[in-house]
């Protein structure tokens, strides 16, 4: 992962995305906004198949790394690969966390812990509406 404070450049136009997103998705992945918790699509999707950045396709997580967290967004011990995503220092709502972005094209996809299960303690905590999926 590239932990760098520059975003990417996107490769449309805010109006356009506007208009290739849903409002939602828009919402999440443009602005940083946040779905509520058990109210995204994926949250509880148990089916075999890549997760990948409903802004550019990227391929981001597996189902094979994907576990129920409790916490009602879909999460993921680890990416795909260690370079789609980057990591950004986040100091929002009086809290420090690390925000997770596509590194292609700079959408906004969720948080990541070290709360998660091994075998790296991490948990990807990503919206719903930032993803799409392709079953296997």
């Amino acid at each position: 992962m590239t932990s760098n404070n520059s975003p990417a450049q996107p490769s449309k136009s805010e109006e356009e995305w506007m208009h290739c997103l849903t409002p939602q998705q828009y919402q999440v992945t443009r602005q940083g906004g946040t779905e509520r918790p058990f109210s995204g699509p994926y949250w509880d999707n148990h089916e075999h198949g890549i997760y990948s950045c409903v802004c550019c396709k990227t391929p981001l997580f597996s189902s094979d790394t994907k576990f129920d967290s409790g916490t009602g967004w879909p999460s993921y011990f680890q990416p795909v690969s260690n370079d789609v995503l980057k990591e950004i220092r986040d100091t929002s709502h009086y809290m420090v966390r690390t925000e997770i972005r596509c590194a292609e094209c700079d959408a906004h996809l969720g948080h990541v812990f070290p709360d998660g299960p091994p075998p790296t303690g991490l948990r990807y905590c990503i919206n719903g509406h930032a993803l799409d999926f392709k079953k296997a």
